[in-house]
């Protein structure tokens, strides 16, 4: 009897001896199992033959689409919930375990200044946003490349959205540049994905180098231009030989165009367009010279006079003196906007760049005209002579006036010196200034100097303290 016992104990310790460890989870933890069953809206999984885990509803769902792969016999990872739920199984997470997995891609890629790829789902006016792998993810328009970024004339909210609406669906390159895996979103930047690009070009790059870019912002002040991760202005003075008044006529977001670098400082470039072409100033010497007859288009005024449209990007100036026979104050009196006149070139300088012309050089003068045109000159004639007459009295005068200060000067320091003469109000002892703040004795070298018509006096000092004066 005592033999059977023990011998049954010794297969009971072998049995134990031999059975596999508990299998001991922990919510948080992953876990590797295989399927062994699978249904419309759940997954059985068997985890080291020890135990089953269970996987339902919201949490088969994960970014990779796990669950729609999966088949009876596939290993597969999962988070656990809960070390056992009522059926004795262990809850188990598709989704969680996706995102833990994203998590330590992210804590990789952070590690490694690794680059990723973000797809944009929705826009606002502060950005771009995306789920990768489960997680909230944000583009700001701050770390948008210089070709994305959106710009806009006075920060119009409305027309930045409309911009960055266009890139949903499009894919960006970006680098992490903040995680919060507490709240479940993340911060990433174009920006820094390309700053390598950006030091690359920066180093290579020359005043002189021509590139081909991409029209990225038109504002008030020139055109924004990106090519080879970088991005320049061409100024509104750059972009044409002529006069440029909205840069929006010369280009639009997604041309095409060839530039010029012609500033370089930091990363901030400085291009052109219009010195890609032949400067017409070259040759406009030899086609206006001095004494043609030309024909143009008014194209706008100025108070000192009308502009002549002769070709693309070539005008004249016509004067208010040169516009008629007769003085013209305003040149709309004599033109109109996109009336076309003839005019003589009458001076031309190739350094400003300018052409003076006359409209008057080329009209006849009737004998009213010039009638009129003498009168006018006959006028400015006599105030001329008026003018000169005055001059001689004018200088008289101002000699007189320069005569006259300083005797004034002297009369007036010889009236002060008498005023420290004067004898004292009667039964005054102090004396004060009414435009100053003290009084002073009489007798005193201060009461001496103040002038008799500022005196004040008084009695006392208590009297001269109740006026508001101190010793």
């Amino acid at each position: 009897m005592a033999n059977a016992t023990a011998q049954k104990s010794d297969l009971m310790d072998k049995l134990l001896a031999e059975a596999p460890e508990p299998l001991r989870v922990r919510p948080g933890e992953s876990v590797d199992g295989k399927v062994v069953f699978r249904g419309k809206n759940k997954l059985l999984i068997d985890i080291n033959g020890i135990a089953v885990g269970i996987v339902s509803g919201r949490e088969l769902r994960d970014s990779f689409n796990t669950f729609r792969e999966l088949k009876v016999g596939d290993e597969v990872t999962a988070l656990v919930l809960e070390d056992e739920n009522d059926e004795g199984m262990i809850v188990l997470s598709l989704r969680m375990a996706s995102q833990q997995k994203a998590w330590d891609r992210f804590h990789e890629l952070v590690d490694t200044e690794g680059t990723m790829k973000f797809v944009a789902q929705e826009a606002n006016k502060g950005g771009l946003l995306s789920n990768i792998d489960g997680i909230r993810t944000f583009l700001p328009v701050s770390q948008l490349a210089p070709m994305h970024y959106p710009r806009v004339n006075n920060a119009d909210s409305s027309e930045i959205i409309s911009r960055l609406a266009k890139y949903i669906g499009h894919n960006f390159t970006v680098k992490i540049i903040t995680m919060d895996e507490e709240a479940g979103k993340i911060v990433v930047s174009e920006r820094e994905a390309m700053a390598e690009e950006r030091s690359k070009s920066l180093e290579s790059l020359t005043i002189g180098d021509e590139k081909d870019g991409l029209v990225t912002g038109i504002v008030k002040f020139g055109v924004f231009v990106a090519f080879d991760g970088l991005e320049g202005l061409v100024h509104i003075s750059e972009i044409a030989w002529g006069h440029v008044k909205n840069p929006s006529e010369h280009a639009h977001v997604g041309d095409k165009v060839r530039v010029k670098v012609i500033g370089l400082e930091g990363d901030k470039l400085s291009l052109s367009i219009k010195q890609l072409t032949k400067d017409p100033w070259e040759e406009i010497a030899e086609r206006y010279p001095v004494g043609k007859q030309v024909t143009g288009s008014v194209v706008r005024f100025a108070d000192y006079g009308a502009f002549l449209r002769l070709e693309k990007d070539i005008n004249g100036l016509v004067h208010l003196t040169e516009l008629a026979h007769t003085k013209i104050e305003d040149p709309s009196q004599a033109l109109t906007i996109g009336q076309k006149i003839d005019a003589q070139v009458i001076n031309i300088d190739i350094d400003e760049r300018r052409i003076g012309l006359s409209v008057k050089a080329l009209l006849p003068i009737d004998k009213e005209t010039l009638a009129r045109i003498k009168a006018e000159q006959a006028a400015e004639e006599e105030e001329k002579a008026k003018a000169e007459e005055e001059k001689p009295k004018a200088k008289k005068e101002e000699k007189a006036e320069k005569e006259e200060k300083p005797k004034a000067k002297k009369e007036e320091k010889e009236a002060e010196q008498l005023s420290l003469d004067v004898g004292d109000a009667p039964d005054a002892a102090f004396v004060a200034s009414s435009s100053g703040k003290k009084y002073y004795s009489i007798d005193s070298a201060g009461g001496k100097k103040i002038k008799e018509e500022k005196r004040v006096y008084f009695k006392d000092e208590k009297e001269a303290e109740a006026a508001g004066y101190s010793a």
